[in-house]
């Protein structure tokens, strides 16, 4: 009993000391954490801000032969391209604003991504105008059960910066550093060339898209534009908008992607798989309580994929008298799978009239511009 007196006193001191020991380091622990971050700020506004999402891929996600589909990977791309955006572009003073999508360069699906699998999407700013900035997105999927990674898309998106007190009030955007003359001469090559090619997009954007076959017309014949030809309309609700009440870009993106689906199954009917996105033009805002119309139609058939183009339409449901506009267009390709998502190869396209053969010659002129590209990039790879 005499005997633990003096080891407790010892133990109490020791306690003391330590206690001492971790309330002084404590201060200079939270300063070099706040200083972590003051620099971590900074850098992500100097050199391009960087952001990442992470995703475990649910069932809800699947296509209908299971594999995540496609218009969930164009919503998630967009998302993170819309939080890098805002991000950056509210580190100035002034109005706060919303970085809104108007162009998503060609998207690639490299690999499927699959259920269970956790998508990484990669976000990084690469290059800034006055008005608008380059995002460039990776998506990452990983087996977290094997630890094995692959790399599914890629895609470089387009936004403007938006006042939330006026949408129609385009905000200065603040400017990155780059590594290099170099990066910032190949930002403004890639900057100019889509400014060009939306330019001319936008000359046939109020193109009349026919309407889809009515059910007591008799029936088209197989493998014909008309008879792929598919419509989906859909109300725009609170879920489906930003905080401007506008829609997201990555939910019409879902929407095309799906219709593009229903055209490519009806060709071929087999499974069908989104393979790329050319560039998508978002023309026009879209309200909500506006109705919207997205139509898809086969352009060009090659042996192994089907281009479809698809135009979405839309209207006010409360004022009707504003009338139907072309809001977003874009050309998505598909390929036809066996059970073993093997390629199929794809039912040739047959041609009715003048104009469905210009679309047709148009489409074939892209595949080759593609396939060269593809080509080229390869051989530069290796």
């Amino acid at each position: 009993m005499h005997c633990s007196g003096p080891q407790q006193s010892k133990a109490s001191d020791e306690v003391d000391k330590m206690t001492a020991v971790v309330e002084k380091q404590q201060p200079r622990q939270s300063q070099q954490e706040s200083k972590d971050v003051r620099e971590g700020e900074k850098t992500g506004a100097q050199q391009g801000a960087k952001n990442q999402l992470s995703r475990i891929m649910r069932p809800d996600d699947a296509n209908i032969v299971g594999n995540v589909h496609g218009g969930i990977i164009l919503k998630m791309i967009e998302e993170a391209g819309c939080i890098v955006g805002t991000r950056h572009c509210n580190t100035q003073n002034g109005d706060r604003c919303l970085a809104a999508l108007v162009r998503v360069e060609k998207t690639e699906f490299l690999f499927p991504v699959f259920i269970g699998e956790v998508a990484h999407v990669t976000a990084e700013i690469t290059y800034t105008s006055k008005h608008s900035l380059e995002v460039q997105v990776k998506v990452v999927a990983e087996n977290i059960l094997t630890g094995a990674k692959k790399l599914s898309n890629k895609a470089a998106l387009w936004y403007v910066p938006c006042s939330l007190q006026n949408v129609d009030k385009i905000m200065e955007v603040p400017p990155i550093k780059y590594a290099s003359a170099e990066q910032e001469e190949e930002g403004r090559k890639r900057y100019e060339a889509q400014k060009m090619e939306r330019l001319e997009t936008k000359a046939r954007t109020e193109e009349v898209m026919p309407s889809p076959p009515n059910p007591e017309d008799p029936p088209k014949e197989p493998h014909t534009v008309g008879f792929s030809q598919s419509s989906l309309i859909h109300l725009v609700g609170p879920s489906d908008c930003t905080l401007h009440d506008y829609v997201h870009g990555g939910v019409t993106m879902k929407l095309m992607d799906e219709v593009a689906g229903i055209v490519a199954a009806r060709h071929c009917n087999t499974n069908i798989v989104t393979a790329s996105v050319d560039a998508i033009n978002f023309h026009r805002k879209i309200k909500k309580g506006c109705v919207v119309t997205v139509t898809g139609r086969l352009t060009f058939v090659s042996n192994k994929s089907m281009e479809i183009e698809v135009l979405v339409d839309a209207s006010s449901l409360v004022e009707a008298e504003k009338g139907k506009y072309r809001a977003v267009s874009a050309f998505f390709t598909f390929i036809s799978l066996d059970k073993d998502n093997k390629p199929l190869p794809v039912p040739p396209l047959k041609i009715e009239g003048e104009e469905e053969q210009r679309r047709f010659e148009e489409g074939k002129a892209r595949y080759l511009q593609n396939k060269a590209k593809r080509l080229s990039d390869k051989t530069r790879g290796q």
